[in-house]
């Protein structure tokens, strides 16, 4: 297969900064994944310069450059000084360019030199700060030397979450050095926004690829909000899968069959939120392998915390004498309107007899169920409403993680407990349709069933729309 080759040549973005600063970090968050170079907290992790590239569909868009940290600024420093005194070359790119044309391959600068051969090769730099470290000299004297490269610079506020004030401190003494374009782009707690907003930066300041960036722009955004809406519909299915679930008991022998049905049902919600949770981390790019690094609070590819483990429903507040299974007789729930007659349980089989054929249809399994004493187990309102919190909590966790994220993820119970408008609506319109428990053309097509699904998936994303409002 033949890539296509795109039409201008390629935008190349250099990552540079001072070690342990998060530069591989910021490219792994652009690029979604976890494969690109290594992290780790000791410095100088990062000993070649490795390049990356980012694509807008079949086409690359751009090339992104992760460079070693910058180890020894004042030597640096001192060392172009020296050159500079020496040189007929005046313009301070020359003086770059004579350093990395004469550095021998086992100079002590020689890190350095990888560093400045990449800044000279490139289009712009972003060069990435931590801002949990206080403003130093050898951080000024970084900038003043990459200035010299005639390259424009967006200095890359990173690890901003909850350091306000570090952060203002960063701005402050940058701006008393005349650089006003810096950016706020968090590798750990990310957001899309941050991302659109480098690229716009990077468009402010080349003007030639603004076009083919903004081009990349709308096709990122596209695919977040793809991926995101993927993980809402997810969650739905989850919730219609559960809610739709029914274990029959002949009322004969329910002491019998009650125990082993509410086992089966109990296996079954189990698994369905494992296949959940690993399709949402399958889809924003954190596999099994990211699991046991991230330490999510998962074991084996299982939830710790059970969802029918003691304390569970206490920890969200809900009823703590739930049994997690709902006994339901067969009809009740089912709420026919024949005649302006609202049916009830007790008054259904009587008043079905009448309804007609249209009803009997619709019904017939429940109709048939009653005549024989069958009853259903279903799983109850309380373990409905902590499998849609849990996973919406999931998934805003995983809509605001860097793909360079070393923390747990915690997945708590909510400070306040926030239901789609409607719920109880859904759920019983849910269990009065066990067919809907899987994909089908009818249901997929059926009008009431994509209302239901249109409202939930609005309710999981309420978050991130509110956000942008």
């Amino acid at each position: 297969m033949i890539m296509a080759q795109p039409s201008h040549r390629l935008l190349n973005i250099a990552v540079v900064g001072h070690t342990n600063t998060g530069k591989t970090s910021l490219i792994r968050t652009m690029l979604r994944s976890t494969e690109f170079g290594e992290i780790e907290d000791a410095a100088g992790t990062t000993r070649h310069v490795e390049q990356a590239t980012i694509n807008a569909g079949d086409l690359p868009a751009l090339n992104l450059h992760d460079t070693p940290g910058l180890e020894d600024t004042h030597a640096l420093y001192a060392h172009l000084k020296k050159i500079s005194e020496k040189s007929r070359a005046v313009a301070p790119v020359k003086i770059l360019e004579e350093f990395v044309t004469n550095i021998s391959m086992h100079d002590p600068l020689e890190q350095e030199a990888k560093v400045i051969r990449q800044v000279l090769r490139s289009d712009i730099l972003l060069y990435v700060i931590d801002v949990r470290e206080p403003f130093l000299e050898k951080y000024r004297v970084e900038l003043e030397i990459l200035t010299r490269s005639s390259k424009p610079v967006i200095p890359v506020f990173n690890f901003i979450a909850g350091h306000k004030l570090e952060l203002n401190h960063w701005r402050e003494q940058l701006a008393a050095y005349n650089i006003h374009a810096t950016l706020e782009f968090d590798t750990v707690a990310f957001t899309f926004e941050a991302e659109k907003r480098l690229y716009q930066k990077i468009q402010t300041l080349l003007e030639a690829h603004y076009d083919h960036l903004q081009k990349l722009i709308d096709y990122r955004a596209k695919v977040w909000k793809q991926l995101c809406l993927s993980g809402a519909k997810r969650i739905v299915e989850l919730i219609v899968s559960v809610a739709c679930y029914r274990e029959s008991i002949n009322a004969k022998y329910r002491h019998i069959a009650e125990s082993l049905n509410e086992d089966r049902l109990h296996d079954y919600v189990r698994k369905a939120e494992q296949n959940c949770l690993k399709d949402l981390l399958a889809i924003f790019n954190f596999s099994k392998k990211d699991i046991a690094i991230q330490k999510i609070p998962v074991s084996n590819g299982q939830w710790q915390l059970d969802i029918f483990a003691p304390g569970i429903l206490k920890a969200y507040g809900l009823d703590v004498g739930s049994a997690a299974a709902k006994g339901a007789a067969a009809g009740a729930g089912i709420d026919l309107m024949v005649g302006g007659l609202s049916l009830g349980a007790a008054s259904a089989l009587g008043a079905l007899a009448g309804a007609g054929w249209s009803t009997f249809k619709r019904y017939g399994d429940e109709i048939k169920a009653s005549v024989r004493g069958t009853q259903w187990l279903c799983v109850d309102d309380a373990t409905l409403q902590v499998l849609y919190l849990r996973q919406k909590q999931l998934l805003e966790k995983l809509m605001h993680r860097g793909h360079a994220a070393h923390d747990t993820m915690q997945v708590d119970a909510p400070e306040k407990i926030k239901l789609p408008d409607g719920w109880p609506g859904f759920i019983s319109t849910l269990r009065q349709n066990p067919l809907w428990r899987e994909s089908s053309t009818s249901r997929n097509n059926n009008k009431q069933f994509l209302e239901i699904e249109s409202k939930l998936i609005a309710a999981i994303l309420y978050n991130e729309t509110a956000a942008k409002q």
